[in-house]
């Protein structure tokens, strides 16, 4: 059985053949983590605020000012949770791409996440959230866990770039 121990003597615990980023090592990956992206022109100060401003991209320019003038990733989503309604229409049908695309910048803009994301090796990865089950496990542990695929995913893609460097 493959097992992660985490380094932090009060994260203790030890989990199964999952790497969890909800805060604990591998929290870089976490979209609310403070690892600026460059997207669209504008510097976010997370992939979380760079993801609900482009919900509202085309749709309401004031918000997506106003999620860039945001001072934290939470804020951020409480803006854009508060103005559901203004987004995009299509948003349901490119969320995942439009999250696939600011992630992959993520890792190229920080060579520390993509160095914490090659750490994961071939464990699963889950977004070990509480609270949602379509980015993440959920409650229940049965999400959907698309944050995590999308990171497995980009995983896949380095580990093969570096096979082929060799």
């Amino acid at each position: 059985m493959n097992l992660i121990q985490y380094r932090d003597p009060w994260l203790a615990e030890k989990v199964e053949e999952v790497v969890g980023f909800y805060p604990r090592e591998f929290y870089p990956l976490d979209n609310f983590s403070s690892f600026k992206v460059e997207w669209k022109g504008y510097l976010f100060t997370s992939s979380e605020e760079a993801y609900q401003a482009a919900s509202f991209m085309g749709s309401d320019e004031e918000i997506v000012e106003k999620i860039k003038k945001s001072h934290s990733a939470d804020e951020a989503q409480r803006i854009a949770y508060a103005n559901r309604e203004k987004r995009r229409k299509d948003w349901d049908e490119v969320k995942d791409t439009v999250m696939e695309e600011i992630l992959r910048l993520k890792v190229e803009q920080n060579p520390y996440v993509k160095k914490k994301l090659l750490e994961t090796k071939d464990y699963l990865i889950v977004e070990d959230s509480p609270k949602d089950s379509y980015w993440g496990w959920g409650p229940n542990r049965d999400g959907e866990n698309h944050l995590g695929k999308i990171w497995m995913k980009l995983r896949e893609e380095l580990q093969e770039q570096e096979k082929n460097n060799e």
